[in-house]
């Protein structure tokens, strides 16, 4: 079967679940949980308080993980904004459909022969909002809406937080270009998130009718570039570096946007029953931003664990254990598939998907590892993780190191040298799974990632 074919019948498919959910031939389940998840931009890995940042209070961030599970090995699968989130919204490695790179213009975006989670989970019931920094296309075949949410506002790329172009599709499908002074994105997105929940109960109460909810916040701070109100530099006057205090403003402002949600699905009563994730896209770029990547090398665009291991925490009451910190390693490809598991769904193998259900290894019911190996690829950077062996081409190296993440996860003591076979077996599992990529459908964009070719 061409691919051609498989996306068509997979659509098909996906249509007709549809229909039968709009049509009261799925019958209402009220198991399955809510989701919702927050997506930081740019944050680094050692910026919030759960992992062990004391200057900048994240406490609504951090009740996450207390009330949930905090992974210290989560990884994302591309060091950049947007090939995280193709990987997200897909469940697969994004080299292999070609999305490899941020880009621009009107061929830019999640490829329409891909399916998106949102897609997914509307086809189980789920009422889908986006909310925040989409970064997966501007043409019209790839805004939020044609890609599986109900509703989108936000912008569709990299944006400033003060007069941003805005697009709120309650009322058009452009971009709109802010002019109110006051506006300031990160409150704007927590504002609309809030909205839209009490939207969805209203309409669910008059519909009489159990209606799950997906709501996707992908928030543009950490970003650059800096910039916060008042009101959240007056928190910071104790640190003096002026980036870093913007830094800081800017966590703390997301931190309190972050807390309204939680607090908004607490009173609508659905705290018990919703499922919260939150990660950031990729490590932190510290040169410009002054994001901490904690004890890990590099930074954002870059293959080592500063640009690929990043804060990653997820919490549903009563059905995690709450404060569990789990070592082994995830990725952010495990969320599509664990998702549906949790909303009562199934995963045919035709779909490919490169994430699995994390619910029976963070219960206790599988005590193996969700992965034996994961990989990266980032033009000519590479890495892959198999076991806690860590063979990596990165910036500033121009062969491959080898690392042993389980007592040095700085990356500092090359083993290549003293594990030749290792490297060998690394090398080789890393090409086989390459010949399955895709060409780049686009040129890299942004001068950090041109400096990783």
């Amino acid at each position: 079967m061409t691919d051609f074919m498989r996306s068509f019948f997979c659509r098909s498919a996906l249509l007709a679940a549809i229909w039968m959910v709009a049509n009261g031939a799925v019958a209402d389940s009220p198991s399955r949980p809510n989701i919702v998840v927050f997506l930081a931009d740019d944050e680094g890995y050692g910026e919030l308080g759960c992992q062990g940042n004391p200057q900048i209070p994240t406490p609504h961030i951090d009740s996450i993980a207390a009330g949930g599970v905090r992974f210290t090995q989560g990884y994302v699968s591309g060091p950049y904004c947007s090939p995280t989130r193709a990987g997200l919204m897909t469940g697969r490695y994004q080299t292999r459909f070609g999305h490899e790179w941020n880009g621009s213009g009107p061929n830019f975006g999640l490829p329409v022969t891909e399916t998106t989670l949102p897609e997914r989970l509307r086809a189980l019931g789920y009422a889908t909002c986006a909310v925040g920094k989409w970064h997966l296309g501007e043409a019209p075949q790839f805004v939020a809406t044609n890609r599986g949410f109900d509703e989108f506002f936000g912008t569709k790329a990299n944006t400033p937080f003060f007069h941003p172009l805005i697009i709120d599709t309650r009322v058009s499908t452009e971009s709109k270009a802010i002019e109110d002074d006051g506006f300031y994105t990160t409150d704007a997105y927590a504002d609309r998130a809030c909205d839209w929940l009490d939207r969805h109960r209203d309409r669910q109460r008059n519909r009489q009718k159990n209606e799950p909810f997906f709501l996707y916040m992908p928030f543009n701070a950490q970003h650059a570039p800096l910039q916060a109100p008042p009101k959240y530099l007056d928190r910071f006057p104790q640190i003096g570096d002026e980036n870093r205090r913007l830094f800081a403003a800017m966590m703390s402002a997301k931190d309190d946007a972050v807390g309204r949600v939680l607090a908004k699905v607490r009173e609508l009563a659905q705290e018990e029953n919703t499922l919260v994730v939150y990660f950031s896209d990729n490590g932190g770029p510290t040169e410009k931003t002054t994001s901490s990547n904690g004890p890990l090398r590099g930074f954002k665009a870059q293959t080592w664990e500063g640009g690929v291991r990043v804060p990653f925490m997820m919490q549903w009451k009563g059905k995690l254990p709450a404060g569990t910190v789990y070592e082994h390693p995830v990725i952010q490809l495990d969320l599509l598939p664990t998702f549906l598991a949790a909303a009562g769904g199934a995963v045919s193998p035709d779909w490919k998907l490169d994430g699995v259900n994390l619910l029976p290894y963070l219960t206790g019911t599988n005590a193996d590892k969700p992965h034996q190996t994961l990989y990266w690829r980032f033009g000519k950077q590479m890495a892959i993780r198999h076991g806690d062996w860590k063979l990596v081409r990165g910036v500033g190296i121009k062969e491959p190191a080898l690392f042993n993440l389980a007592v040095d996860v700085g990356e500092k003591n090359d083993l290549i040298a003293a594990e030749p076979a290792k490297a060998a077996e690394l090398q080789s599992l890393w090409n086989a799974w390459n010949a399955e990529q895709m060409e780049p459908l686009w040129p890299p964009n942004g001068a950090k990632a041109k400096a990783g070719l």
